[in-house]
Parts: structure tokens; sequence; C-alpha cells
């Protein structure tokens, strides 16, 4: 019999035997190793109204004691760091360095919300007017939900609730059903931390879960990482319902390389950022764009390095790559092959008939490349979240601008150049909210905010950084009088001016 695992609430794990059941796969070995309950109204219900109660005594905790649980959580995440990457590798299926990676970027976040303190500051004039000031603060919104994908288990979640859980507001995290244990492992760690009970609480579930939390009357703001179309309905559904929603949806992410780049170091840019974790990152280049004549010497020192990956376990330290997260997933990613090939794209290497010895029944695909897209083509045109990498060729500058822009997606984008002079023009021009420059992966850091531009994004208000402190409080200015002991001035119906 494979475990059930809990809901975590109110410090302490909550057991449903009675809800539907969700299966959570070894992606690697194909086999079942546990099942998730998948949470109904009632149970939504029941986890917000203890997020609820925990709201007003955390939102009176001084900015210290918050603060001083800040780091005592960052020190359980920095002690159980191998622990969290070997959950999230049984589960997702990335090789262990990947996931060791995915939790310390993560950590990161927790590092930024410690400085709590300077990053809620408010502002302060004196004598707007005769004996009065007039200052600016900024106060938690209430209870906040986290609706996180299967990708990055650890670290979207981490985007959201450090920032969120500093500025005074209680949690609820919905993570992925397909791979939900290191949410837990983590709503463990913060109790460990000191952090009250229900402060932070995970509650499991599919589309019925989610649903309930977008319209609970008790909920005030809702974070959500995950595909466009899903995006677009969290978006839709909770501002309907009056509440405050920054919906990350998918990425159609392009590589520009212009032909005066350093071929070996795009080629080796272009094949970790696109083969890197399966794919399966939100990050993830899909699409290079290779302009002049660039694509004939590009293409081939992309197809070589390829020859050289190791796929495999993400358990073994020699694999690069790990399996797909799940067997209907691999199977989509892999009918694009059929289907670019059918439209009358090059396939320059097919991984779809990969073995992995010994893990026969894991979700594999090995690393596929595709040369002389169009955009035009299904491979081209959807979000595949997986290892198929595709080369559209362009004739110039102009037209791999045009070509980006034109894209409904404007999560990230890259440009590989040796000109200061074109990637300034790059960098200008591009309608994307993430742009590298000669970087493959432009992740920001904590201090600033991660966020796409066009269908990569519902809600103007990006994750983390400072516009996720100003995402989770509401400002209110306060103007001041303190009238002395002297008889009060005479009743007067003028409106108020500053002398």
């Amino acid at each position: 019999m494979t475990r059930l695992l809990s809901h975590h609430v109110a410090g302490q794990p909550l057991v449903d035997e009675a809800a539907r059941r969700g299966e959570i796969f070894d992606p690697a070995s194909g086999r079942v190793v546990r099942h998730v309950p998948l949470a109904d109204a009632a149970t939504v219900d029941r986890v917000v109204g203890v997020a609820r109660d925990a709201f007003d005594s955390w939102r009176d905790s001084t900015l210290a004691q918050r603060t001083r649980v800040l780091f005592a959580f960052r020190e359980q995440l920095a002690g159980h760091l191998d622990e969290l990457a070997a959950l999230i590798v049984g589960e997702h299926g990335k090789v262990h360095a990947d996931a060791v990676g995915e939790v310390q970027r993560g950590m990161e976040v927790v590092e930024f919300a410690c400085g709590i303190p300077h990053l809620t500051k408010g502002d302060f004039s004196e004598n707007v007017s005769t004996g009065v000031d007039s200052y600016s603060i900024r106060q938690p919104l209430g209870v906040v939900v986290g609706i996180t994908p299967f990708n990055f288990p650890a670290m979207v979640p981490m985007w959201m609730f450090p920032v969120a859980i500093a500025c005074g507001n209680t949690f609820v995290l919905k993570p992925s059903e397909k791979d939900p244990s290191v949410s837990v492992r983590i709503a463990e760690l913060w109790h460990e931390a000191g952090l009250p009970d229900g402060v932070f609480n995970v509650v499991h579930g599919d589309r019925e879960a989610v649903d309930a939390l977008l319209v609970h009357p008790d909920v005030a703001a809702v974070s959500f990482v995950g595909s466009t179309p899903i995006a677009r309905h969290v978006f839709t559904t909770a501002t309907e319902h009056g509440k405050r929603v920054q919906a990350l949806g998918g990425a159609k992410n392009h590589m520009v390389v212009l032909p005066d780049a350093d071929v070996d170091l795009a080629a080796d840019a272009a094949v970790s950022a696109a083969y890197g974790s399966a794919g399966e990152r939100c990050m993830a280049i899909s699409a290079v764009v290779a302009v002049g004549d660039v694509g004939d010497r590009l293409v081939p020192a992309i197809a070589e390095r390829m020859a050289g990956l190791t796929v495999g376990p993400g358990t073994d330290p020699t694999s690069e790559m790990g399996p797909l997260v799940t067997r209907e997933h691999r199977d989509r990613v892999a009918g694009y092959v059929v289907t670019g090939a059918d439209e009358g794209a090059e396939v320059v290497v097919d991984g779809r008939d990969l073995v992995v010895d010994g893990a026969e029944e894991g979700f594999w695909l090995g690393p596929c490349l595709l040369d002389r897209v169009t955009p035009d083509m299904a491979v081209y045109r959807d979000e595949i979240f997986g290892p198929v990498l595709s080369v559209v060729r362009a004739d110039s500058h102009d037209e791999a601008i045009a070509l980006v822009n034109a894209n409904p997606y404007g999560n990230g984008t890259a440009v590989f150049t040796g000109s200061g002079a074109a990637a300034r023009r790059y960098q200008h021009e591009i309608e994307v909210g993430m742009v590298g420059i000669n970087v493959p992966i432009p992740v920001p850091m904590a201090y600033y905010s991660f966020g796409g531009w066009k269908d990569s994004l519902f809600g103007d208000t990006h994750v983390h950084g400072p516009e996720g402190v100003h995402f989770y409080t509401r400002g209110k200015v306060v103007t001041a009088r303190w009238p002395d002991q002297e008889p009060a001035a005479p009743t007067t119906l003028y409106f108020p001016t500053s002398d």
C-alpha cells in the first residue's frame, strides 16, 4: 500500500482518508510512490478558516519577531537542503544538482524577506500644513493563496510565501498534485522555525480545490504560476470575486543568435537552457532564432553537444537530464517531434527512442532538435514544456526582433552577440519582461521581480522582489495634527488647504 500524503494545517498534519485521491509517480521508474488527497470545498473552507483566525495575531507581531522567524526558517532550509532536493527528485524527476539549485534560489527570496523592516518603510512629510504632518504606511492584506506548478515545487512557492508572511499575511499553499511532498516538509520546517500555527498551511487538490480558493470570501489575494489558459481562468475568476491577483502564464522563450556571436558560447547556452530539467522550466529556451548564416554553424554545434548528454535517474550523479514528470506529458511532448516533421521541419536529433537501462518504465524522452522551423508550425506556436528545441532562421536582426515581438508570450528572451550596440537595441525594442544578454536564462535575483509581459502575465504585478512586497501589502496615508491647549480654530466648511 502506498502512503497517503497529508494536508498541513495549523502546524499539524491533517489526514483526509475520505477524500478523492491522486497518484504521485516516481518518474524514473514509472511507479506510483504515494497518493495525495484532493480537497473538496469544505476542506478548503476549513483551511482558510484556520489562516483567517491566525491573521489578527500575526499581523500584530513586531517586525523583529517576524524577522527572527524568517532567519530561523532560512537555517532550517539550509540544514535540510539535500533532504528537500531528494523529495523533488523523487516526484519531479530532475537531477539532484538541479533540485539543490532550485531550493537555493528559493532560499534567496527568504533572505530577501529577512529585510522586511526596511522593505515596508513608509514616507514622512513634516508640516504639510501648519502643525500637520503626513505619512504613509503599508499593511498586510489578510489570507493570501499560492497556487503553484509541478516544475519547481520548492522554488516557485518560495517566490511567494516568504514575502507574504514577512509582510504580516497568513498563507495557504495549493501545490501541484504531481509533486507535493516537498511542500509538506517545508511546512514542517516553518513550524520548527517557530512560525505560529495557522500562518502557513498546505492544502492539496485539483481544480475543485483551486476554484474553491478563488471564490472564498476570506481570501484577499491569489498568486499563481502555470499555463496561460489556467492563468487566465485564475485571474478572471478571482478578480470577479474582488481579489488581488498575480497570475503568471506560459512562455515561448526565444534565444536570438546574431552572426557575430561566439558560436561555442551560444551552443553551450542553448543546450543548457533547452534541456536542463528536461525542458520543464518556464524560462527554458524553446526556440533559437539564428540570424543570417550563423545557423549553419550553430545547429551542428548544438547537435554535437547533445550527443554527449547523459539522461538517467535524478538520483544518479552522472545524469545530466532526468525523465519527464508523467507518462501523459512525455507522450504529448514526443508528439511534437512527429508533428514538426509532418509540417516540414528537419529533425536533426530525435530522442524518442531513448532507453535507460534498468529503468525502462520511466517517463523518458531524449533531447530533440528541429531545424528550419517556421512560425506557422505547432512546434513553434505551442508551449511544449519538454526537451524539444526548435531553430528558426531569420535574415536580419530586424526580422528576429519582429518575430519575437509577434509571439503572444513575453516571458523571457536572450540575445547572443558581441556587439554592445546590437544588444542595447535588442533590450530596448523587445517586448518581453525578462531579457538576457549572452545569458540564456535571465531569472532575476530575489531583490528584483520575476514576471513576463503579454500572455505570460495576467495582472500588473510580478512576483518576489519589490513588486512582491507591494502586492502583499496595501498603502495607507495618514494626515495628523496634535493640537496644543489653545482654543480650537473656528468651524469652517471650506476645503482644507496647505496653509
